[in-house]
């Protein structure tokens, strides 16, 4: 029985940039609890990824200005006859307590900044080998701490990220509620569009077909190009249909 896969691709940077935060943040969560070393490297290695992202860019900024597109844009549904009212206040309620959050939060990822270990470690990690005992003597005596101790500190390293993570995740969700998936049909392996204003394409792909998009494009037009995974032995259909959302 053939099963589909999910792609997404953003088709804005301030997507681009979000995607990538939610995709860390939930490796985050999938790697708690932290049992043994390199489950422990692994976690420093992505809040390092996640500080990087942090420090390219204002994220609270960008996240407070689509909190605020989003009740725009309930405001304009509240106005179409037959709407749920009461779900579109709930939705823009949980909105304004997101905004409400991020404003009040500290400067985000400041308090994983100064974290003594967080640092320590994010100096070793560009060196090969660089985290071994001798090199953070530090970090071997933390692996070596009482589990409860350990879960502790992670998962309150883990919370200074909510305000972040809950507004993502909110806002994430109501982008993709925004586009239906269509099917459309790729012929010779190619298909494009317009994309008019979106920020992210969703494409879900028969696994039988053996292959994978690359997609090129913005917020006007868009290109898909399927390839197969064997480029000597898969052949692509000359015609076949695949499920796609413009969000």
């Amino acid at each position: 029985m053939s099963t589909s896969v999910l792609f997404e691709h953003p088709l804005s940077e301030k997507m681009r940039t979000w995607l990538r935060i939610e995709f860390i943040i939930n490796q985050l969560d999938e790697i708690y609890p932290i049992n043994k070393t390199i489950e422990a490297l692994i976690f420093f290695r992505l809040i390092d990824e996640l500080l990087d992202i942090f420090e390219r860019g204002d994220i609270r900024t960008q996240l407070l200005k689509e909190l605020e597109r989003q009740k725009q844009k309930l405001l304009m549904w509240s106005n179409i006859p037959g709407v749920d009212i009461k779900t579109i206040d709930q939705i823009n309620n949980k909105l304004k307590i997101q905004s409400d959050q991020l404003i009040k939060s500290f400067r985000i990822g400041q308090q994983l900044r100064e974290d003594s270990l967080i640092s320590i470690v994010r100096q070793r990690l560009n060196i090969p080998g660089g985290c071994c005992s001798f090199d953070l003597p530090y970090l071997h005596i933390w692996l070596h701490f009482l589990q409860e101790n350990r879960n502790n500190q992670v998962k309150a390293w883990i919370e200074t990220l909510s305000p972040v993570h809950k507004s993502l995740a909110i806002i994430l969700n109501l982008i993709r509620q925004g586009g239906t998936f269509r099917t459309q049909t790729s012929l010779n392996g190619f298909y494009q569009d317009n994309a008019i204003g979106a920020d992210l394409l969703r494409i879900q792909l028969e696994t039988q077909y053996l292959m994978y998009p690359k997609i090129s494009g913005h917020k006007s037009r868009y290109s898909i190009r399927f390839v197969p995974l064997d480029k000597e032995h898969n052949v692509i259909p000359l015609k076949f249909n695949f499920q796609l959302a413009c969000c």
